[in-house]
């Protein structure tokens, strides 16, 4: 199977704590002849509905009990779950045992830092330690080649679509997996922290934390809290860039703070993650005059957009999630421009881990408030960048920031190498691909049309793969982008490389793709190679002599 072909669902096991719009997923799922497996509380809800549903218990043969604390955790649910359904041997198993698969699980946790933070006495919060939905969330992530995984209200929309077209694709089951994952690990966490919290008083904490790290040079992170502020560190953040890591943050610009003092206006408080892509978001959408919007992954933009002057910010952000619609499932977003009540009404069905922005209108900030994890943030003040530092072993590099501020950066510097001189609206393309193409890790290749990118390749280790990739996913990703575009999204584009094309082979991807213009840098001692394959296919290329090569 492709990651583009579908796995139909046929069997959904539902079991939510959160009952928000469970029931329009259950009718969905019904309404597409799919089998509804669920749990008490969870099963009641949608039974009231009037959708069918089978019990849990119908299917383990065996009563919930110990107070709820055990439903799911059985092999007739587990199996269904577990089994990898391309192997032969497991799918005799299941028949031999009398086991159905599941194809979807759809499981919110018990809210564990939501009782913690509203004072819950010690037994309340220890029952709000769940175990059968972990279990459930982290087996259907594990076994994401058969089986697809939900664990927020937010991704309902995403599965009952699912349903109306087949079932889901093999990279969309890898990034609702990769969602699981991330959301397991912080509930993990939460449960870690204040499980610490109660071994003792604060210095007893202390104490056991500096034993984990008894041996290891002081750093910054060791400080203590009325130190580190004198060097601007403003917070102490749950961990780092993995769970096992320490974390702060510090303002080293008082009077520039940017996103390091940006006003938090709600939602959870911010991760380390969180900044880095958060900061990738908002250099990506300022690389722009025009009324724009990044959407940030892994800090790799997955979606980047214009808008005309005067013109709803909300298009743009429509344009940008449509680059890569399930990519922007627990992504960042950022833009230049205040937030709009139609913006951020697009926002509010799609779970988001951030949003930023220099302004939001009220109306928009209400509806945005209502997604209680979503953090909201305002920036202040020009963007502004000087310089970078990045750590290495034994020193520090040190770099001017590149920003879209050189001379081959204006289409009026660039040079003509192959085909017909742009029209002014191809030519507002191309300069719009070249701004955003920065953005990107290279090997980086962008292809846009209409404002927006509509396939991007990144951070592979030759172009050639880039290529490919920005292809692919303009074509395969077509298919989700609101208004229903037609999925060879490539074709009629424009493109844009970070980098010069080292072979003709690159180049000729995109030709063969329908993109009917490029712009590059150029400097390959192969350049009238890449050059000849574009005026062979009738193609307008120019050359910038100026590079956004980005590690």
């Amino acid at each position: 199977m492709t990651t583009a072909e579908r796995r139909p669902l046929h069997r959904a096991l539902l079991s939510v704590f959160d009952k928000t719009g469970i029931v329009d997923l259950a009718r969905a799922l019904a309404d597409n002849g799919v089998e509804i497996v669920s749990t008490g509380s969870t099963g009641s809800t949608i039974r009231e509905a009037g959708i069918p549903v089978t019990e849990v218990e119908s299917v383990t043969d065996f009563p919930e009990m110990l107070d709820g604390r055990v439903k799911t955790l059985h092999p007739r649910i587990h199996g269904g779950i577990l089994a990898d359904q391309r192997l032969e041997s497991h799918r005799d198993q299941l028949a031999s045992h009398g086991i159905a698969p599941f194809d979807l699980v759809v499981v919110n946790l018990y809210p564990f830092a939501e009782t913690v933070a509203a004072g819950g006495t010690f037994d309340e919060i220890i029952e709000k330690i769940d175990v059968g939905g972990p279990t459930m969330v982290r087996g259907a992530a594990k076994n994401f080649a058969s089986v697809a995984v939900v664990v927020d209200p937010e991704g309902y929309p995403i599965a009952a679509d699912a349903a109306g077209k087949g079932g889901f694709t093999l990279a969309e089951r890898q990034e609702l997996a990769t969602i699981a994952f991330t959301r397991t690990a912080e509930y993990d966490e939460a449960i870690s922290d204040w499980m610490l919290g109660q071994l003792g008083d604060e210095e007893a904490v202390e104490e056991l934390l500096e034993a984990e790290h008894d041996g290891a040079a002081p750093t910054i992170l060791d400080l203590s809290d009325e130190d580190a502020a004198t060097m601007g560190i403003t917070a102490t953040l749950r961990y780092g860039e993995n769970p096992h890591q320490r974390a702060r943050l510090a303002v080293t610009d008082p009077d520039a703070p940017g996103i390091a003092g940006a006003e938090q206006l709600g939602g959870k408080a911010m991760s380390y993650n969180n900044y880095v892509d958060a900061d990738a978001a908002v250099r990506a959408a300022y690389d722009h005059a025009l009324p724009a919007v990044a959407v940030v992954k892994h800090n790799n933009p997955c979606g980047i957009a214009v808008a005309g002057e005067g013109e709803d910010i909300a298009l743009a952000h429509a344009r940008a999630h449509g680059t890569d619609p399930v990519s922007a499932y627990g992504g960042v977003i950022a833009t230049n421009r205040t937030v709009t009540l139609a913006m951020a009404q697009q926002v509010k069905p799609v779970f988001t881990e951030v949003i930023l922005a220099p302004g939001y209108e009220d109306d928009a900030l209400e509806v945005l408030r209502t997604k209680k994890n979503l953090r909201i943030l305002q920036i202040a003040g020009e963007y502004t960048r000087d310089i970078e530092m990045r750590e290495i072993w034994g020193g520090m590099l040190i770099q001017d920031v590149d920003a879209i501020d050189a001379d081959g950066d204006s289409p009026a510097g660039w040079t003509l190498a192959a085909g017909e001189p742009a029209d002014e609206a191809t030519l507002a393309e191309l300069e719009f691909a070249w701004r955003s193409v920065r953005a990107v890790k290279s090997n980086a290749i962008l292809l846009a049309k209409d404002g927006a990118a509509v396939g991007i390749g990144m951070g592979q280790v030759n172009r050639l793969d880039s290529c490919r990739l920005a292809v692919s996913r303009a074509n395969s990703l077509g298919e989700h982008a609101e208004g229903g575009e037609a999925p060879e999204r490539a074709r009629g584009a424009v493109a844009a490389s970070d980098a010069f094309f080292p072979f003709a082979d690159g180049a000729r991807i995109l030709l063969d793709a329908g993109v009917r213009a490029i712009v590059q840098p150029g400097g390959s001692i192969r350049d009238e190679e890449v050059i000849e394959a574009c005026r062979a296919a009738g193609v307008t290329m120019y050359l910038t002599g100026t590079r956004h090569f980005a590690h």
